[in-house]
């Protein structure tokens, strides 16, 4: 690579060298939060606001978040992002809620904006992370109207581009009737905390979003949102303005945690994950050598590419395979300090909590496991004489599986050894990720099946309980018929 920027190449060379990206992304952390210690977030907090807001703990600060002026709330869950040097300026948002959609378009309209750069698929990860808040179908038929704010919205056209959309729509305001024409860039193929699949595809949305004019000081400033409006959608920003610094000052001019740090000051916790930072790097290194040389081959990478996508895997990939209405299979990468539980509930099945065991078969479960715990040494004895499986744990018996922790019923050895090998040859020819996903299916039909035996029980007892009061009843009444009849007798008795 070129030394004209060696600086940032460097910086990021050491940190990556160290496997450090975590470390350097909590200092960040760290120095952000005493930073912004000072800046209050009380509009979000007020009662009539909090059920505006889709996670309950990112909330925009008071002295940036956007106002609206028209309608019976001002508040949206939203922050004007701006690097002055870069003269670049920024709306950040969550992804609407159904029933902040209203708001949502009035902000685009008020702020003069020309173009939304939406970051999220509406479900991610058995998730909807965003309301879809435009029509259904192109066509002025399937015209949208949000009387409460006095818009109404056309879809006019769409352009599918493999890994981004870009929709046109038409924004009219009822009271003037003046419309305006909106783009939305809609990137589907970034998955829920974590990165794009290469630099160069993400770089590409960019130089296509900027030759729309959509980014310019002359406009309003673009909508960037994705499921909080803080982890892809900081990501973006960074990169953009790292890259017009560049484009003015020179390459080793710029400090990138310095913009990071002047962003934060804006919004709350931009940026959410150490890859996302690492991968800020990346885009802006590979962004500053096509600076430098704009003819070169972009499908040249630069080994300290190779060595990084090489170190990750194919893991992004997998979750980037997915069309824009199906929901991702594959688990984030490794969460960052919580976001917040979602207020808006999920439908699906898997999304519900599992029902609660009674207290009153609790201890048959335990008993129904322990007892099962009376063969660990037969399995121990199998793992250690045939080796152990496709992802074992050290000193756990050959099927106890790696998240579900449930030892399987007895079996007898020779059963076990043609299971095992069985079972094994398969794992291997599995992919990671299909491997989790029936791990998860496992757990569960083991676990409904515990539930639904626990039940069956259950009602059994109850059953013998009212058998029982049923037969007490008749008992009961004939004691109490003869203590009558033999009182009534020896009454007759002593009297006669």
């Amino acid at each position: 690579m070129s030394a004209s920027y060696s600086n940032i190449e460097s910086e990021f060379i050491d940190i990556n060298n160290r496997k450090a990206w975590p470390i350097f992304y909590q200092q960040i952390r760290i120095q952000s939060n005493e930073i912004a210690s000072s800046f209050k977030c009380l509009e979000a907090k007020k009662p009539q606001n909090k059920t505006l807001n889709r996670y309950r703990d990112v909330n925009p600060y008071d002295h940036t978040r956007v106002k609206l002026t028209r309608g019976s709330c001002d508040y949206i869950n939203a922050n004007l992002v701006k690097v002055e040097k870069a003269k670049r300026r920024y709306i950040l948002t969550q992804g609407p809620l159904h029933e902040t959609v209203g708001h949502f378009w009035l902000m685009v309209w008020e702020q003069k904006s020309t173009a939304i750069l939406m970051l999220n698929k509406i479900m991610e990860n058995q998730q909807i992370k965003c309301h879809k808040y435009w029509p259904t179908e192109i066509g002025i038929d399937y015209t949208q109207y949000f009387n409460d704010v006095g818009l109404k919205l056309e879809y006019l056209s769409m352009e599918d581009n493999s890994y981004y959309i870009k929709r046109n729509f038409k924004l009219i305001d009822l009271e003037s009737d003046e419309s305006r024409e909106i783009i939305q860039f809609h990137y589907t193929t970034w998955p829920d905390f974590g990165v794009p699949s290469s630099p160069t595809a993400f770089l590409e949305f960019l130089k296509v979003v900027r030759e729309s004019g959509a980014l310019e000081s002359n406009v309003g400033p673009a909508i960037v949102h994705c499921s909080a409006g803080i982890g892809r959608s900081g990501t973006f920003c960074l990169v953009d303005s790292c890259l017009i610094l560049m484009e003015k000052y020179g390459i080793n001019a710029v400090d990138v945690k310095e913009v990071l740090f002047e962003m934060r000051r804006c919004r709350t916790g931009l940026i959410q994950t150490p890859d996302q930072l690492r991968f800020s790097y990346q885009a802006i290194i590979e962004g500053a050598k096509r600076l430098t040389n704009p003819n070169s081959d972009q499908n040249n990478v630069d080994p300290i590419y190779e060595a990084v996508n090489d170190e990750d895997g194919d893991a992004d990939d997998s979750d980037c395979d997915d069309d824009d209405d199906e929901d991702d299979n594959e688990p984030p990468p490794p969460l960052p300090p919580p976001r917040g539980e979602s207020l808006s509930r999920s439908n699906d099945f898997n999304d519900r909590p599992l029902p609660t065991i009674p207290n009153s078969v609790s201890c048959e479960l335990n008993d129904m496991l322990n007892s099962n715990t009376t063969n660990t040494q037969d399995h121990n004895n199998w793992y250690t004489a045939n080796g152990p499986p496709n992802r074992p744990l050290p000193g756990l018996p050959l099927h106890e599986r790696d998240e579900d922790q449930v030892v399987l019923t007895e079996s007898s050895s020779e059963e076990e050894n043609l299971i095992a090998s069985s079972r094994n040859s398969k794992e291997r020819s599995l992919s990671p990720s299909q491997l989790r996903h029936r791990n998860r299916v496992e757990k569960q039909e083991k676990l409904a099946a515990q539930i639904q035996e626990m039940k069956r029980k259950q009602q059994s007892a109850e059953s013998w309980q009212n058998t029982k009061r049923s037969l007490y009843k008749p008992i009961g009444l004939c004691c109490i018929v003869c203590l009558l009849g033999g009182g009534i007798l020896a009454y007759a008795y002593y009297k006669g």
